[in-house]
């Protein structure tokens, strides 16, 4: 035999290979897969006085073994101690528990300011028996719908009384809630976008329309309702408040940018039984936000044939924009002429020989409609350079006969 041939001790050693080459390895065993922790972003409003809120952690599976992660606190646009309470701890899971939760106190802000949300971040460190893949969580405190929002009031200004005028009605908007006796909020995106294919949903939220130090503010908002990328605020003074001839001044402070289309407006309050623009349209004002230092004034009418006919004129500021400073739209309105200002410079008129020999619409009653559009077939879409919130501020509106 083979065996039998081999030296005494290389017989041995052959021997042993081959016993160890027929026995089963057994496998390594698999290593200890540790359970995820994870805190989850928090959000809170912020109020008037100092609140607290819960920001929960979770672990993706039960573990046996008690489980702990260090935590602390670290400014972003939120900063300690203004915004929130610095704080650092340990969050602790009791063995075969998978969700725990700690406090974390949120600074209140007496003067409820509306601002962009601000955030600060939950830092994570030094994992016992759990492992982590983000070491840091976000808090967004939501400031965008405080109610105070003040705003630089340097710009022309007009007199609360002329000669030969007397002041028939004005809103100054001094209070804190907008006057139902004399506007109303329209809600919706109309027919096609009340026919010019705007892009913005209207509500009657305080999110985007509210008074505040002495403004009428509407705000425009990139946000999805109602079935559109964007919000805004629209109000009338329809079936409660119209006018036929006289002054009126409108000192506002206009928001600009591409897609941005804020006007200052009326309608003739027979709109509901001629339609439009039968019933006449009266631009006070309109900016195109491409363009922000032109305004513009405009009427339009019934033509004879057609469907449509206008005639307007424009303003362009020799300096600087209409976002910087308050200016003032006015018109000065008599039997068959509509003159058009801005800051007391006339710089458009219209009579009745620029509509004849249409039906003349603006020798009877109309109402006043304010609001921000967000795109339509004027301005067109907004584009990544248009920034958001946009707002128009409204200092007063004074109607003199």
């Amino acid at each position: 035999m083979f065996f039998k041939k081999l030296p005494h001790r290389l017989f041995f050693l052959v021997a042993g290979l081959f016993i160890l080459s027929c026995k089963k390895t057994d496998p390594a065993p698999a290593p200890e897969i540790l359970p995820v922790i994870t805190v989850l972003d928090a959000t809170a409003v912020r109020n008037t006085t100092n609140t607290t809120i819960t920001v929960f952690a979770t672990l993706n599976k039960a573990y046996s073994k008690i489980v702990t992660v260090e935590y602390s606190l670290a400014d972003g646009t939120a900063q300690a101690p203004r915004d929130y309470i610095a704080a650092a701890g340990t969050i602790t899971f009791p063995a075969n528990q998978t969700s725990v939760s700690f406090p974390i106190q949120i600074v209140g802000d007496p003067t409820n300011l509306r601002q962009n949300n601000i955030s600060f971040k939950i830092q994570l460190s030094n994992p016992q028996s759990g492992t982590v893949l983000t070491n840091f969580s976000t808090v967004t405190i939501i400031t965008e719908n405080g109610t105070y929002l003040p705003t630089d009031n340097s710009g022309y200004t007009t007199p609360l009384s002329y000669a030969g005028y007397n002041l028939v009605w004005n809103d100054e908007f001094s209070g804190t809630t907008l006057n139902s006796s004399n506007w109303n909020q329209e809600i919706g995106n109309g027919t096609n976008g009340w026919g010019n294919n705007e892009l913005e949903y209207y509500t009657n939220s305080l999110k985007n329309t509210f008074l505040s130090n002495g403004n009428l503010i509407v705000e425009a908002r990139n946000e999805s309702i109602g079935g559109f990328n964007y919000s805004s605020g629209r109000l009338t003074t329809q079936n409660k408040k119209a006018f036929k001839f006289g002054r009126i001044d409108i000192r506002a402070k206009l928001p600009v940018g591409k897609g941005i289309w804020p006007a200052l407006w009326m309608l003739g309050t027979n709109i509901t039984t001629v339609g439009w623009p039968a019933c006449g349209e009266i631009d006070i004002m309109e900016l195109i936000g491409s363009g922000p230092s032109r305004v513009y004034s405009t009427m339009h009418w019934k033509p004879v044939t057609g469907t449509n006919t206008s005639n307007g004129g424009n303003y362009n500021l020799s300096s600087g924009d209409f976002s910087q400073q308050f200016h003032v739209f006015s018109i000065i309105w008599t039997n068959n002429s509509i003159q058009c200002l801005v800051d007391d410079q006339l710089f458009f008129t219209n009579t009745i020989a620029n509509v004849s020999p249409a039906n003349y619409p603006f020798n009877a009653d109309h109402f006043l409609l304010f609001n921000v559009a967000v795109g339509g077939n004027w301005p067109g879409a907004p584009d990544a350079s248009t920034s958001f919130p946009q707002r128009m501020f409204v200092d007063y509106v004074r109607v003199f006969q």
